[in-house]
Parts: C-alpha cells; sequence; structure tokens
C-alpha cells in the first residue's frame, strides 16, 4: 500500500466511487465560495493520469525539506538509512500545528492529509481546513505547483529529468553516494518531479489533484 497521486479522479472510477467523489467535489465547491476563493467545477473531461511517490515516507521526506528550507533557507542533511523524516523535530512541530497566518511558503505541500484530500486548481492562499472533505484539508494545486517548485530549485534537480528514467535511477543509485548535488536527495527528489508534473497537469487540465 502506498500513495497514488491522481489527475482525473473520476476517469476510471465506478459508480459508487465517482458518486462519492462528485460529493466531494460539491462540498469543495461550497468551501471554496465561502473562503471567497471563487468556483471551481471538474471539467466533464479530462485525460487523467497517475504518479507514485515512494509511498508515505518519500511525501515525508520531502516536506522535511520543505520545513527547513522555511525555518533556516537551508537544506538539511539526507536523512540517515532507516530514520524516519516524521521523527524530525521541524517536521513534528509542523504537523502539530495548523496553517499559520499569514501562510507559511510552504503551508500547501505540508499542511495537506499523506493519504487522502484534494487539491484544486483555484489559486488560493491560505489552506481550507474541514472535516467535511476527506484528509480535512484542501489545497491549491496552483500553490503547490510553486511551493514544490521552490524545493526544486533548492535541490537542483532538473524539472525536464524523468523520475522513471535509467538516467535518475543511476544518478540516485551511486555507490560510493555523491558528496554534493542533487542526486544526494532521491527519495526527496523523485516525489519532488512527480508532485511538480501532477500539479502542473492540474493546473493545466483544471481537474483536481486526488491523493488515494
Amino acid at each position: 500500500m502506498g500513495l497514488t497521486i491522481v489527475v482525473g479522479a473520476l476517469v476510471d472510477a465506478d459508480d459508487d466511487r465517482a458518486d462519492t467523489i462528485r460529493t466531494d467535489f460539491t462540498t469543495i465547491g461550497a468551501l471554496l465560495t465561502g473562503a471567497g476563493a471563487g468556483t471551481w467545477d471538474e471539467p466533464a473531461e479530462v485525460e487523467g493520469d497517475e504518479f507514485e511517490s515512494w509511498g508515505y515516507t518519500g511525501l515525508h521526506a520531502l516536506r522535511r525539506l520543505a520545513v527547513h528550507l522555511a525555518e533556516s533557507g537551508a537544506l538539511p542533511e539526507p536523512l540517515a538509512e532507516a530514520k524516519d523524516a516524521t521523527d524530525d523535530p521541524l517536521l513534528k512541530r509542523a504537523y502539530a500545528g495548523l496553517p499559520t497566518n499569514p501562510p507559511g511558503p510552504f503551508d500547501h505541500l505540508i499542511h495537506h492529509s499523506d493519504c487522502g484530500g484534494y487539491y484544486v486548481p483555484v489559486d488560493f492562499a491560505d489552506v481550507i481546513a474541514d472535516e467535511r472533505i476527506p484528509g480535512h484539508y484542501l489545497g491549491s494545486s496552483v500553490r503547490l505547483l510553486a511551493e514544490v517548485r521552490q524545493v526544486a530549485r533548492a535541490i537542483g534537480v532538473p524539472e525536464d529529468i524523468d523520475p522513471d528514467s535509467e538516467e535518475f535511477f543511476e544518478a540516485t543509485n551511486r555507490d560510493p553516494p555523491p558528496a554534493e548535488g542533487w542526486e544526494r536527495y532521491g527519495v526527496e527528489a523523485y516525489v519532488c518531479l512527480q508532485l511538480l508534473r501532477a500539479a502542473a497537469l492540474s493546473v493545466a487540465t483544471g481537474s483536481a489533484i486526488a491523493f488515494c
């Protein structure tokens, strides 16, 4: 089991699942209107896609980089083998709190469920928290794209490299590991690129990102 990032969640959904998603989207529309963020509807037709995220641990590893960048402007050392990103004190503190007001530089990346919920292609600054939606947080894929792009620049990973390519695999699986460069953050770079692809597709098509 692991996290899958889906754009176009209705495309291959069976009837029961599609009904649930449409109900979620109706709730999301009302929340956006109530927050003054404008209106949004899932397109009737969209060419969907799915993106892997290296499980839940990969997402937490990427968020660990984000909280350190927010705190000090610098990347932490790569996560030691067998260490869990959620044990990082800064990430623990971020998870224990609510989205900040004014919003922090990575709120849409950090304050979201790791196993459910949505991002919609509407530009709003404050993450919307509401127990009526899966994951209890609604994020903006517009903001997610900008935030993840900022982490990508900090790592130095080229946005045009395919995370599923042999080139990426070889770059991040050298023995001994590289002493510097984005290749030191192989898992984080992989998740970063997958989120960039998902967020860019969401913005381009007007379709929501669903965490499944």
